[in-house]
């Protein structure tokens, strides 16, 4: 199977557990801290495009603070419960990332909670970053994540497991060659593989150049007691996520 039907089939087989996953994950403080710094480096109100949406968490934020929301995700199972929580004011379309098609032109172009990580191979990385790329506006600013090596190794390492009452248990599976693997299955989810590679900044940044975007800023992320922190100064073993900022060259 395809990495990409492979995605496809780990989040389908995910959607009815989703929330319940990242219930831990609070985006409208996570966009408290985040929006202000992309202001700063010219982001306008206007028009959102969602890449990888999955359930739809990220756009109620966007919409409370008057943006327009246009969304998309790989998995058909995820946009329908994005759907249930927003059946009207959001444009929804299913998906590659890798091959979205020209949808507009955004103000701000995002794909958070580590879509990037999925691209294993590095073509698939360039062809990404070129269709996102062509979705922003002249002064559009193109914004996404990826997990670090801490990351990496608290939640897929071999010795992994966090277990929901038996309805759902994930269990890190180890690294090789900068892929990872993890496991979930348990009564509420059908058992699959997620794969994710670990991209350093130097290939991110390499790739977008590549691919005629210019990259901006790589702030860390990481969560703390009561709240979460953005640093300038993107570090591998202090973060949990490197959020990349970058726009047309």
């Amino acid at each position: 199977m395809a990495q990409g039907e492979a995605v496809q089939a780990a989040y389908d087989a995910f959607a009815g557990v989703y929330d319940e996953f990242t219930g831990a994950n609070d985006y409208e403080m996570w966009f408290g801290e985040l929006l202000p710094r992309l202001e700063e480096l010219g982001l306008r109100q206007g028009a959102v495009l969602d890449a990888a949406c999955g359930t739809g968490k990220g756009i109620g934020p966007m919409l409370d603070r008057g943006w327009t929301v246009t969304a998309s995700d790989l998995s058909a199972g995820m946009v329908a419960k994005a759907k249930e929580k927003h059946p009207a004011g959001v444009n929804f379309r299913v998906g590659d990332m890798c091959e979205l098609p020209r949808l507009g032109e955004f103000d701000l172009v995002w794909a958070l909670n580590d879509p990037v990580n999925y691209l294993i191979d590095q073509g698939d990385l360039e062809r990404a970053f070129a269709a996102l790329g062509a979705n922003l506006a002249p002064d559009g600013l193109l914004v996404f994540d990826c997990n670090t090596v801490r990351l990496f190794r608290e939640s897929f390492g071999p010795e992994v497991e966090e277990n929901h009452d038996d309805r759902w248990i994930w269990r890190g599976r180890g690294g090789n060659d900068g892929v990872y693997e993890a496991e979930i299955s348990g009564e509420d989810v059908e058992a699959n593989v997620h794969r994710e590679r670990h991209w350093t900044i130097d290939e991110i940044r390499s790739t977008l150049t590549a691919v005629g975007l210019t990259p901006l800023t790589a702030f860390g992320q990481r969560e703390v007691e009561g709240g979460l922190i953005l640093s300038p100064d993107a570090d591998e073993e202090r973060d949990h996520k490197i959020i990349h900022v970058a726009r047309r060259g």
